[in-house]
């Protein structure tokens, strides 16, 4: 104690208690990489006051709008699990990594955008391009609307998990439906296998040359 001069354990019985002073919280790797004109969003405090968040647009975000890469660690076990978000894996060097995010510091902004329930709520597809995991905007999102992702269709054959389609806007008359299938205009040259958009066609060509 600084008033009396003693060495103490713990508190000056005569002059009391310090008066702490804290360091100013500084916000997580992932929270910093956010966009300017996307918003974090606690929907929902569990127990151990860990807080539940969404990611949600300030204003309109224009179809075909790119974010990415995904930013985790490459693992051979998820260590953080989370059934409100997606699991993502990627090929290197012809192995099969998760991308891992056992906490805020270890990833981006993306770690906090939520899986979409049903084709509806889905605003964003993820995919994997030469390694590496981008999530797409399938359709305008409108300013307070969350962002939601699913699989697309050939990154969801990847993770063995079932597709959810998103209808794609075409300037030319629709094509009668097909039982249960998308019409694709995208097909790949070595296996057939067709794609709503050429940045999925391009993400399955590139797995075809990892596997070559």
């Amino acid at each position: 104690c600084e008033d009396c001069g003693k060495s103490l354990i713990g508190e000056c019985k005569l002059h009391g208690p310090l008066i702490r002073a804290k360091d100013r919280v500084i916000p997580s790797r992932a929270r910093l990489t956010l966009p300017h004109y996307l918003t974090l969003r606690v929907l929902e405090l569990r127990a151990g006051n860990q807080q539940i968040l969404g990611v949600f647009a300030k204003k309109v975000i224009q179809k075909r709008t790119q974010f990415g890469p995904y930013v985790g660690q490459l693992s051979t076990k998820l260590t953080c699990y989370d059934e409100s978000r997606l699991v993502l894996q990627v090929l290197k060097d012809g192995g099969k990594y998760f991308l891992d995010t056992p906490n805020e510091d270890c990833g981006n902004w993306m770690m906090f955008v939520r899986l979409a329930r049903n084709q509806e709520e889905q605003t964003l597809v993820a995919y994997q391009h030469c390694g590496e995991v981008y999530f797409t905007t399938v359709k305008p999102i409108e300013p307070h609307t969350e962002l939601k992702v699913w699989y697309a269709a050939d990154y969801a054959k990847f993770m063995e998990a079932s597709a959810v389609f998103i209808k794609e806007e075409s300037d030319v008359s629709p094509l009668p439906p097909v039982a249960k299938e998308p019409v694709d205009p995208w097909i790949c040259s070595s296996c057939g296998n067709t794609f709503a958009t050429f940045a999925l066609l391009e993400s399955h060509q590139c797995i075809h040359k990892d596997r070559v």
